[in-house]
């Protein structure tokens, strides 16, 4: 009898010392000058981005407080009357302080949350890397003023590099962080991305912990992925390493020219989707320019498909033959003046300009939608190839 006694006062006993779960959380502002009265608002986002109101506290003797559950953790926002900046915090039930920067949000202090210790960390490896890129970004640029095609492109492949690394950053967190709910947000991030690798995504999600894949957010994201396994299978022909659709259009003079009679001929083949109206792709034209005259006799060909065509468009075939000239895109040129009805982009499922398309000598899709340094490195690399 006392035997059993014993193992009942040493079950107590570590039932007592078991640490307490705890199922909400409090947030304790520290709003050092800020005056009484200022209204702080936690907000979350629909998935359109939209600002969806979760709370509101009011600062009183330089501090302010919200209680509350999250589900699952995630990412809200903070934001305050007459002081800018929108703060994102990594929300999980716990007891998290924040002490306010008066001058700009983004720079307030959090502690508290492990899961928002693992996002900062994670956005200070973003932060390092953007820098990197804008500084190189920036000695590309100067390069190409002084016309220093040495230093250019020695800039592209350090430019490219660091490309690829920010691309892999998210992609290396989830996999090395399986249990984490800061992979599942970056997962949803990653999901409204263009061009998404579906193949390799689903593969990660497949490795989410069995405790992760079960919460709510996990589930709505394993809705929208197979909603996206549809459009995948149906867009196969347009993945990376598919035969590029075959199309044909008419050039400025209504003759007929097709896309295989320009792989044909080349070792690299650029399809460019573009329109005399869109912006962003005349700005890009002088660096398509310059990429096309330096390769053309090494191989490469582009062909360029206008979406001019659209109803304040008085004459869209003067305004596309005004372009090709202004912009001095001497390369194969077809339309068929529909703007985004144009058969062949809708053959394409374009429904954003510029877009690209790069194929092989074979005519297979080797990749998609590369614009600057990283177009002419792509272009290199298969013209040596």
């Amino acid at each position: 009898m006392k035997r059993v006694h014993y193992f009942f006062i040493i079950s107590i006993l570590f039932l007592g010392c078991k640490k307490e779960v705890r199922t909400d959380y409090s947030i304790k502002g520290n709003a050092k000058d800020v005056y009484n009265g200022i209204r702080v608002y936690l907000n979350d986002t629909d998935i359109r981005g939209r600002i969806v109101p979760i709370d509101t506290a009011i600062v009183i003797n330089e501090t302010f407080v919200f209680e509350g559950k999250v589900k699952n953790p995630g990412i809200l926002y903070l934001t305050a009357n007459s002081i800018n900046g929108r703060l994102p915090v990594f929300m999980e039930n716990s007891e998290i302080s924040i002490d306010i920067n008066k001058e700009n949000l983004n720079k307030s202090i959090i502690t508290g949350s492990k899961s928002h210790d693992m996002f900062s960390g994670y956005l200070k490896d973003v932060q390092i890397l953007q820098k990197d890129l804008l500084m190189l970004n920036n000695l590309y640029r100067k390069a190409q003023l002084n016309k220093d095609t040495l230093q250019m492109e020695k800039k592209s492949q350090e430019l490219e590099t660091k490309r690829k690394e920010l691309k892999e950053l998210p992609y290396n967190f989830m996999k090395n962080h399986p249990k984490s709910f800061v992979s599942l947000d970056l997962f949803q991030g990653e999901l409204k991305m263009k061009d998404i690798d579906f193949e390799r995504l689903s593969s990660i999600f497949d490795q989410f912990s069995p405790e992760l894949k079960s919460s709510t957010k996990a589930m709505a994201i394993a809705s929208e992925l197979d909603k996206l396994k549809m459009d995948y299978e149906a867009n196969k022909n347009l993945q990376i390493g598919a035969k590029a659709p075959a199309f044909s259009g008419p050039n400025p003079n209504g003759e007929m020219i097709s896309l295989k009679e320009v792989v044909d001929k080349a070792k690299v083949t650029v399809i460019d989707f573009w329109a005399a109206w869109c912006g962003p792709c005349r700005k890009e034209n002088p660096n398509v320019v310059r990429i096309y005259n330096k390769y053309h006799e090494q191989g490469l060909e582009i062909i360029g498909v206008s979406l001019d065509g659209q109803s304040r468009q008085k004459d869209p075939k003067a305004k596309w033959l005004e372009a090709i000239a202004q912009d001095n895109l001497t390369w194969n040129h077809i339309s068929n003046l529909k703007y985004f009805n144009d058969p062949i982009a809708q053959l394409y499922n374009i429904n954003a300009i510029p877009a690209t398309y790069i194929l092989d000598e074979s005519g297979k899709i080797v990749a998609k939608n590369l614009r600057g340094p990283a177009l002419e490195i792509k272009i290199k690399e298969l013209i040596e190839n």
